[in-house]
């Protein structure tokens, strides 16, 4: 409809990081080695998760949905990248883009709502544990991931379809490594202003009610540890929570500083690097954060290992 009197472009320029060409040669393969490590280590918690019966519990179904998340994120934004940079051509179809711009929503807003749902399971674990068979049941834990899969891609459809009715009719340089939906609008041939407002509204309500729910979680779970009578049972409380916040800080921190944002404070630069942590570095940190710290799955990791020699 926006599109029918304006010339469209049917192709972007992603304008990545850098032309230097030996610059890119160690992007390459650094972006390379760091993916690989992302799909291997995600890939190997889902697979634990799915054969040790010790890991048939809520906590670790969640654990499973976000390894997926995680590595599923990096297969659609990194490989693109990974063809730029070999070949020195980086243009995307129109259509591409846009399916790329639609899938990272979607995982992204996921992720809130199952970061979420993860802090409810702590919360549940530790402040009524006599419950918790009861509540977490796993019938229940596949109902909320559905509800957080099915939330993440309608709102993403909804952004999506959005964008899609802007016109664009040049330039088509995108200053990203990918199609994100700021950089993605600053290519409008129309004042976008009052559209993001209301992105910037929704990002706040998809991103700041699942934080604040596990702001409002851990709340009480701190309330119940203090006041535990055995320093060994609050250590174990807080253990199982520590990997928990270590992956929600660094996922709140990167998405938050490009989705958060007034439009009249954005830095397309410093967004562009806030994504190369949440797009590449948090999806490779996660699974060694949820093993380096979690017996069971050390104890899962040495049971297959010692399966397979």
């Amino acid at each position: 409809m926006w599109r029918q009197n304006w010339t469209s472009v049917n192709e972007f320029i992603l304008l990545g990081f850098t032309t230097h060409p030996t610059l890119q040669q160690v992007l390459l393969v650094l972006c390379l080695a760091v993916t690989l490590a992302t799909i291997f280590g995600n890939s190997l918690i889902i697979y634990l998760v799915w054969v040790d019966s010790r890991l048939h519990t809520a906590m670790y179904f969640f654990i499973g949905n976000l390894s997926f998340l995680d590595m599923l994120f990096t297969v659609i934004t990194v490989p693109q990248m990974l063809v730029h940079l070999a070949s020195g051509i980086n243009i995307i179809t129109f259509n591409r883009c846009m399916a790329q711009l639609n899938l990272t929503l979607s995982c992204g807003m996921t992720e809130c709502f199952i970061l979420a749902f993860m802090a409810y399971d702590r919360y549940v674990a530790i402040c009524q544990p006599l419950r918790y068979p009861t509540i977490m049941r796993m019938q229940v834990c596949v109902q909320m991931a559905g509800a957080c899969w099915l939330g993440g891609f309608f709102n993403a459809a909804t952004l999506t379809v959005v964008t899609i009715n802007f016109p664009f009719c040049g330039p088509n340089q995108i200053n990203h490594f990918f199609c994100e939906e700021p950089a993605v609008l600053q290519l409008a041939c129309m004042d976008t202003y009052i559209v993001k407002v209301l992105i910037f509204a929704l990002s706040v309500i998809v991103l700041m009610l699942p934080f604040t729910f596990i702001v409002i979680s851990y709340i009480h779970i701190a309330r119940v540890v203090l006041n535990m009578h055995s320093a060994k049972g609050r250590q174990r409380a807080f253990s199982t929570c520590a990997t928990h916040l270590t992956v929600v800080t660094l996922f709140y921190s990167t998405i938050g500083f490009t989705y958060l944002q007034p439009q009249s404070s954005r830095v397309a630069d410093q967004e562009k690097r806030a994504s190369v942590f949440y797009a590449l570095v948090s999806p490779m940190l996660n699974p060694i954060i949820y093993s380096l710290r979690n017996k069971d799955v050390k104890g899962a990791l040495a049971k297959a290992m010692g399966k397979v020699s």
